[in-house]
This record gives C-alpha cells, structure tokens and sequence, in this order.
C-alpha cells in the first residue's frame, strides 16, 4: 500500500479509498450514521488494510477537516 502522500493533494492511497467510501455510504444511507466497521469492511473490499490503519487513517481525515 501507498504510505507516502501524493503530491497533488496531500493524501494517502487509503485516504483517499476512504473519502471514496464514505461518498458512496453517503449516497446509500443518507445523513444517516455509518459505522466504523461499516466503513472498514467496505474499504478492504478495495484495498488491503488492517482495521488499526483505518482508524488512523479516519483519524487523520478528521483533523484535515474543517470544522
């Protein structure tokens, strides 16, 4: 898996599998809650990730976030 941040954006390649997958919950579930796990099972159907990287990938994410 890609580690480093791309150049263009500043975000990894899980990162941006998980702004991918939360577009897509987004769409499937309205403004209604998604579970981590939710997020994490759907990430490793596309990318190989221990559920430890998720959580510190969505950890990050959070902190790029405006508020």
């Amino acid at each position: 898996m890609d580690v480093l941040p791309d150049v263009r954006d500043g975000l990894t390649r899980l990162e941006r599998m998980i702004l991918l997958t939360l577009h897509e919950l987004k769409a499937e579930f309205g403004d209604r809650p998604v579970s981590s796990v939710m997020i994490y099972g759907r990430v490793v159907e596309k990318l190989d990730a221990s559920p430890s990287a998720v959580v510190d990938a969505l950890i990050r994410l959070k902190g790029k976030a405006p508020d």
